[in-house]
């Protein structure tokens, strides 16, 4: 029993000893970063995070410098109609590494086509960006109702919809040109975009 408790202990003051320190902020773009924090053990990157969302023709952004782990080091993204979103990660593995932003994501269009929804329905069509190679319907955003966002994602995005969407939403993802197949929606769609702007910049 004892030497189990010793064992641990001599684990956590081991890893401690090792563990990285990193820029540790959530800024707006252009704001130099001074705070840091040293790393939990799990967490083995420094990171600089950006968040973009394009609406309207407008551009939501937030900057996070920050700890997280290696299976965190993904850049994906998706787009819909009216809306696109970005999440752009740049990793690194030494103390205080995370001092330079995140790139943009390539913009260029692929080829490929996905349905996406408007106020009345599902049937429009999307273009997709360079790294979007998947279509998906999500929908249960706000339960009870059936809110449903159709578009083009990434296959990271695709992943990690937990942490894209909201905890509750159910979403699929198909690899085929405009293979999520058109639907009827009845809830307000315009709601259902300023909702998530909110939820994805502030998770």
């Amino acid at each position: 029993m004892y030497l189990h408790v010793f064992i641990a202990l001599l684990f956590i003051l081991l890893t401690g000893g090792f563990s990285l320190e990193c820029y540790h902020c959530r800024d707006e773009p252009d704001v130099t970063c001074n705070e840091t924090m040293r790393c939990p053990y799990e967490e083995s990157r420094c990171a600089n995070l950006r968040r973009v969302v394009y609406m309207g023709g407008v551009k939501y952004e937030t900057i996070e410098e920050d700890c997280v782990r290696a299976s965190e080091c993904n850049s994906w993204s998706f787009t819909a109609t009216p809306v696109r979103f970005e999440y752009s990660v740049q990793c690194c593995d030494t103390d205080m590494c995370n001092d330079r932003p995140a790139p943009d994501l390539n913009s260029q269009l692929n080829g490929k086509k996905c349905y996406s929804c408007n106020l009345e329905s599902c049937s429009q069509k999307v273009n997709c960006m360079k790294n979007e190679n998947h279509c998906f319907t999500a929908n249960d955003f706000f339960p009870p109702s059936s809110m449903i966002m159709k578009g083009c994602a990434s296959e990271f995005a695709c992943g990690l919809s937990r942490h894209m969407l909201p905890p509750h939403a159910n979403v699929t993802c198909c690899e085929g040109n405009l293979c999520n197949a058109v639907q009827r929606i009845s809830q307000s769609f315009l709601f259902l975009c300023c909702s998530l702007i909110f939820y994805f910049l502030l998770n």
